[in-house]
């Protein structure tokens, strides 16, 4: 897969190594994350919401109601930043300036764009896949006062980066013989055991 042509504006600065700008890094994050924050500005400042998303190809997708502020300031072309963060370890170090945190992260940034009507099912098909493979093929599709309050954008990825670090603690040489314990806590995302919701009972 090639890399992004992602512009110099939006290409990562600090610590530029930790950069990826291949489609296949991207795409990996984005499959494995559940949670984009989806920044733009509003009338009263800004503003930071975190979404459910899914990935269609070369764009992103979010949803809500018609009628939120977030989907309306949204869908009439307001610049917006959308990033996914993983984490994946506490990095522990010697000394408290050289903490950190293992992660691989996405931001794209750009203008979304409202996903046509007759296109809406198959968009909402592909998040409820998203929470569980084969899913839309059980569950009731949305009706068609369902699709009419509920709007759906795609954020296509063009300004798109990816950072990643790994590995241990980067200690200064005069602490490596510090009796402080150094390395890596791991941390994971796991699914636990699911919970039946009887037929009739609200959300509490």
């Amino acid at each position: 897969m090639s890399d992004y042509q992602t512009s110099p504006q939006h290409r990562v600065r600090q610590v530029a190594r930790r950069a990826h700008y291949d489609r296949e890094t991207v795409h990996a994050i984005l499959d494995e994350g559940l949670v984009a924050h989806v920044g733009f500005m509003a009338a009263g400042g800004p503003v930071s919401l975190p979404m459910f998303y899914v990935r269609d190809g070369e764009s992103v997708l979010v949803h809500g109601s018609r009628t939120s502020r977030f989907m309306k300031t949204l869908a009439a072309g307001a610049p917006l930043c959308l990033t996914v963060t993983l984490i994946d370890g506490l990095v522990l170090a010697r000394s408290a300036f050289h903490h950190s945190m293992n992660f691989r992260s996405v931001m794209a940034h750009g203008s979304a764009t409202p996903v046509p009507v007759e296109e809406k099912p198959r968009a909402l098909d592909l998040f409820t896949e998203r929470v569980e493979a084969g899913r839309s093929r059980v569950a009731r599709a949305a009706n068609a006062i369902e699709l009419k309050a509920t709007e759906i954008l795609r954020l296509p990825l063009i300004e798109v980066a990816a950072k990643v670090r790994q590995g241990g603690p980067n200690d200064d040489a005069e602490d490596m013989d510090l009796p402080v314990w150094a390395g890596v806590v791991p941390v994971s995302q796991v699914p636990g055991v699911p919970v039946e919701w009887p037929a009739g009972k609200v959300e509490a």
